[in-house]
C-alpha cells in the first residue's frame, strides 16, 4: 500500500514539475525580469537618494523582500492554475477515484508549486549578486520561512484553484488581494518607520511576518518577533490544509 501512495505521489510531482519546467519561459523568466526591473529602479536609481535603512544599503534592504516576492507569486500562481486547469478539462475526475488518498493528491500539487518557487527564488537569488553581495545571517531561518512560505502560497493556490469557475476567477486573488497585500508587507519598507496606528493596521497582514522572518535570516534584522512568524505561518499552514483536504475529501465544487 505504501509502494502504491509513493508511486502516486511521485507521479503527481513529476507531472507538476515537467509542466512548469516545459514552459519554462512562461514560468520562470517573467519574474525573474520583473525582479531585475525592481532591483535597477528601486535599487540603483532611488536606493542611492534614499539611503541607509536599518543599517543597510536600501539595494540590501530590499532584496530579501523582493526574493520572497516572488517566491509568494510563483507557489500561489503553479498551483491555482495548475489544478483549475485540470478540473476544466475534466482530469480532476481520475484523480478523485483513483485509490489514493487526499493528502497524496494535495502534496502532489504543493511539492509541484515549492519545486518552481525554490527554483524562481534561487534564479532571483542569483540575479541578485550582481548588485549587492550575499550575505546569511541565519541558514535555517532562510530555509525554514522559505518552505513554508512555499507550502503555505501553494495551498492557497490549491483553495482558489478549488473555488474557481473559470480562468478569471484564478487571477481575481492574485492580482486584487494577493499582490497589494504584498507590496503593503514591508517588501520596500520597514514597518518601524510607519505611523503607531498604520504600524498595528500591518501587523494584521501575514505577509509581513513571513517578509519580516526572511529578512532576519539575511541582515539579522526584524519589524516583528521570529516566534510570531513561524507561529503566524504554522497556524496558516494548518487552516489551509485543513480547509483544502475537507474540499477535495468532500468532492466540494468538484463533482459536478
Amino acid at each position: 500500500m505504501f509502494k502504491l501512495y509513493y508511486t502516486a505521489l511521485k507521479s503527481l510531482a513529476v507531472k507538476e514539475t515537467n509542466r512548469y519546467l516545459r514552459i519554462w519561459v512562461q514560468t520562470l523568466v517573467p519574474p525573474v525580469i520583473t525582479t531585475s526591473l525592481y532591483f535597477v529602479i528601486f535599487g540603483n536609481l532611488i536606493g542611492g537618494r534614499i539611503g541607509e535603512m536599518e543599517g543597510f544599503s536600501y539595494m540590501e534592504f530590499i532584496v530579501p523582500g523582493l526574493i520572497m516576492m516572488s517566491v509568494i507569486t510563483s507557489s500561489y500562481s503553479n498551483v491555482s492554475s495548475s489544478f483549475f486547469s485540470q478540473k476544466f478539462q475534466k482530469n480532476i475526475e481520475e484523480l478523485l477515484i483513483a485509490p489514493v488518498p487526499t493528502h497524496v493528491i494535495m502534496w502532489g500539487f504543493v511539492i509541484g508549486g515549492l519545486g518552481r518557487s525554490i527554483l524562481v527564488g534561487a534564479l532571483v537569488t542569483l540575479i541578485s549578486l550582481f548588485f549587492v553581495p550575499l550575505q546569511a545571517f541565519s541558514w535555517v531561518m532562510i530555509i525554514m520561512t522559505l518552505l513554508m512560505t512555499s507550502i503555505l502560497f501553494s495551498l492557497a493556490g490549491l483553495l482558489n484553484g478549488i473555488f474557481a469557475q473559470s480562468f478569471d476567477d484564478v487571477s481575481i486573488v492574485p492580482t486584487f488581494v494577493l499582490q497589494p497585500l504584498t507590496y503593503l508587507g514591508g517588501v520596500f519598507y520597514s514597518i518601524s518607520m510607519l505611523p503607531p496606528f498604520w504600524r498595528a493596521v500591518s501587523r494584521v497582514n501575514p505577509i509581513v511576518y513571513m517578509i519580516s522572518g526572511f529578512r532576519y535570516g539575511f541582515l539579522g534584522v526584524i519589524d516583528v518577533p521570529v516566534l510570531w512568524t513561524l507561529i503566524i505561518l504554522t497556524f496558516f499552514i494548518a487552516v489551509l490544509y485543513t480547509i483544502n483536504w475537507y474540499l477535495i475529501e468532500t468532492g466540494r465544487g468538484l463533482r459536478s
